[in-house]
């Protein structure tokens, strides 16, 4: 990255007032920094831009996405929070990409070309130590709805592993809305005797006795790992991860989205094991709320969820999450007797892309704090994506229905999992350790 920025940095020296970018000394080095990562070989974007020859003949295309700001794809507001992963680009590398298109795109130099970035082929992280895929492809139907596909897989761990880095990759992602994979504990009875390993499983909505389940999104063993389109992989640094105890599987809940065309998805996750064991332990919470209706034709309607830090910890992204109706969301922290702060501001929520955020620095929270997050929806006939403005919406699985969950990653003292955290008693008022 800072070679990236060096580069940027350079170029922009190089450049008077008036002289015209070309693509090797000046277009080039911004592709890299903020392009390339997705836009290579086997990647979401739909063409690579590493070469003159590859970005040529989409020069007016890329004008109009970066001066719209509609690429790359970044929805923080600026004026709430600092994030690591910011992808947007900066005000000067957008007028070199616009002026070098204006200017009829000039190749420039060959001889001041950059030698390309090198990625892991298939991964956004390092060779993984670990590969886990679904054990057979899942048929998705060129119409209909799918429900939640449930595939238990077990990992047959011969001991505890730290998880540095994870990363999920459906083989078809234009039927993939979502990849939620959780951690199912050896002391975890959840879907057992119900899911046949490897085989993909619906759960039934109500319990024998009639009631409605309550255990179909995880029944609170651990997140490992959520993939949407565009998302990044999750890479923390050393000193953090995720644990995986022997014994452990994985659950894939797979949620598909036909698009006319019959396809077959076999996901697979990459593992990057720590090499020490780490001091603080990531956990992923979802407060969410799904008690609520959304009225026909409301353009603007809040829906809220809160929950108050039982102890302390650090916060470190944030993964807003709503379907097609989902217009703004926000994350606010209220310390105990202390003034609110807006820790994350999205105004204008994508469904088609839907991102973490991840805090430039890891935010400090002591116990009793209150974290409270909110998504706006526009359920009004004004919405394009709307499917239907007369109708009115409430929670549900599938993209014509909605949902409004606020995910943040926090890290622990390692020696705590996640339900000693949430139980362990207050600190006495002499003092003492957490």
């Amino acid at each position: 990255m800072r070679k990236f920025m060096m580069a940027l940095a350079a170029a922009g020296a190089m450049l008077g007032a008036d002289a015209k970018p070309d693509f090797y000394r000046d277009v080039q080095p911004v592709l890299a920094n903020r392009c390339q990562s997705c836009h290579r070989t086997g990647e979401i974007g739909p063409m690579p831009l590493f070469t003159y020859q590859e970005a040529r003949p989409w020069a007016k295309a890329i004008k109009q996405a970066v001066a719209t700001r509609k690429m790359p794809p970044w929805f923080a507001d600026p004026a709430h929070g600092k994030f690591s992963n910011d992808r947007s680009m900066t005000q000067a590398e957008i007028d070199t990409v616009v002026r070098w298109v204006d200017a009829g795109a000039p190749e420039g130099d060959r001889k001041l070309a950059m030698a390309p970035r090198t990625f892991v082929e298939g991964w956004n992280i390092p060779q993984p130590d670990m590969v886990v895929s679904m054990p057979r492809p899942f048929q998705v139907p060129a119409s209909g709805k799918v429900d939640y596909q449930y595939v238990v897989v077990p990992l047959d761990l011969a001991e505890d592993k730290w998880i540095q880095m994870v990363e999920a990759r459906p083989t078809a992602r234009q039927v993939v809305h979502h990849v939620v994979v959780f951690l199912r504990p050896p002391e975890s009875n959840w879907l057992r005797g119900e899911a046949e390993p490897g085989v993909p499983f619906v759960p039934p909505r109500t319990t024998p006795e009639g009631r409605p389940r309550q255990d179909i999104g995880g029944a609170n063993n651990e997140i490992l790992t959520i993939y949407t389109p565009g998302n990044v992989p999750d890479i923390w640094r050393p000193g953090l991860a995720k644990l995986v105890k022997k014994g452990t599987d994985l659950v894939f809940q797979m949620h598909y989205t036909v698009n006319g065309k019959a396809v077959e998805d076999r996901t697979q996750v990459g593992l990057v094991f720590a090499k020490e064991p780490p001091t603080e332990r990531v956990l992923t919470l979802m407060p969410s709320n799904p008690r609520f209706a959304i009225p026909p034709g409301d353009p603007n309607y809040r829906i809220h969820a809160a929950m108050v830090f039982p102890n302390s910890a650090k916060v470190l992204s944030f993964f807003p999450h709503m379907h097609v109706r989902g217009k703004a969301f926000e994350y606010k922290l209220t310390p105990e007797g202390g003034q609110e702060q807006t820790l994350l501001k999205v105004n204008k929520y994508d469904f088609n892309w839907q991102l973490t955020y991840r805090a430039e620095t890891p935010l400090a929270v002591e116990r009793g704090t209150r974290l409270e997050v909110a998504g706006y929806f526009d359920n009004s006939a004004n919405n394009p994506n709307n499917p239907d403005p007369t109708a009115t919406v409430r929670f549900g699985e599938q993209s014509w229905e909605e949902m409004m969950i606020g995910f943040i990653d926090i890290a622990i003292d390692a020696r705590h999992d996640r339900m000693s955290w949430f139980t362990r008693k207050p600190i006495p008022a002499s003092g003492g350790g957490q």
